[in-house]
């Protein structure tokens, strides 16, 4: 029987708290954790009643990128082995970017490798200040190819050159600079404190328009301000507002009370 080693614990208002759970190996990928994630990102997905996704890791770092077990069974793999065990790893990144729902990272810790893919590919992150950063692949000869899409849409190509190449060690405040997170705090405890009150402003908003704002960020970024996009972006808007929950909050709006999903 395979560990648990990705924890799913259910929270009041619709919040899903995911939490990385090998403080042993700090947290470092292997098989079980990218499968567990990526069952779990698959099965998030389909449920309306989730609002909120957080993910966090249990231990004094979030992660340290590959298992190097995992990382020695890659090597006998070949090539086509290794092709698709990279497109497992690169699936879950992209199910855990496109999740419906808002997501928010927890950065508690050293992140390194691929756990930077992770926390690029969530919606918000909160960072202790202790916290240290690394994109280490270049060290051992490889590439961060399949995180980079996500880390270069977080921090941009100009950094990503730097941090990619270098493979540098930098602190949260760094992180929060170029992009990688939105926050520092100063302890764990805070970061708790921080993630709470992030998660009640996600919780005021309407579900379904945070979804679709979601995916109209990844259908705009990057393209040219031309007629199609205008006529895209004319008809979303036009779609939402007349939309049940486009209506009710137009309507809580206008009467001056809060709308039917905004329990806080």
């Amino acid at each position: 029987m395979t560990a648990r080693v990705v924890r799913i614990a259910e929270q009041p208002g619709g919040v899903i708290r995911l939490t990385l759970d090998r403080p042993e190996v700090h947290n470092a990928f292997d098989e079980d954790v990218i499968a567990q994630l990526a069952a779990a990102f698959a099965a998030l997905a389909a449920r309306a009643d989730v609002r909120v996704v957080v993910l966090a890791a249990a231990g004094p770092t979030f992660c340290a990128g590959g298992d190097l077990n995992w990382m020695r069974r890659a090597a006998a793999l070949g090539p086509d082995g290794n092709r698709a065990d990279a497109v497992v790893f690169g699936g879950m990144l992209k199910a855990l970017a496109e999740l419906p729902q808002p997501t928010l990272a927890l950065v508690q810790g050293n992140a390194f490798g691929g756990g930077l893919g992770l926390i690029a590919a969530c919606d918000v992150a909160l960072a202790v200040r202790g916290a240290r950063f690394a994109l280490t692949e270049v060290r051992l000869g490889l590439a961060p190819a399949v995180i980079s899409p996500h880390v270069v849409a977080a921090i941009g190509a100009r950094q990503a050159r730097r941090y990619m190449l270098t493979a540098e060690t930098f602190d949260a405040d760094e992180a929060r600079r170029i992009g990688l997170v939105h926050e520092v705090v100063a302890t764990p405890e805070t970061l708790e404190a921080a993630a709470a009150a992030l998660v009640g402003r996600l919780r005021a908003n309407g579900p379904a328009a945070m979804a679709r704002t979601k995916a109209l960020i990844r259908a705009v970024a990057g393209r040219a301000i031309d007629e199609a996009l205008v006529a895209e972006t004319a008809a979303l808007i036009a779609e939402l507002r007349a939309s049940p929950e486009g209506r009710e909050g137009l309507a809580a709006f206008l009467g001056k009370r809060k709308p039917a999903w905004d329990e806080t």
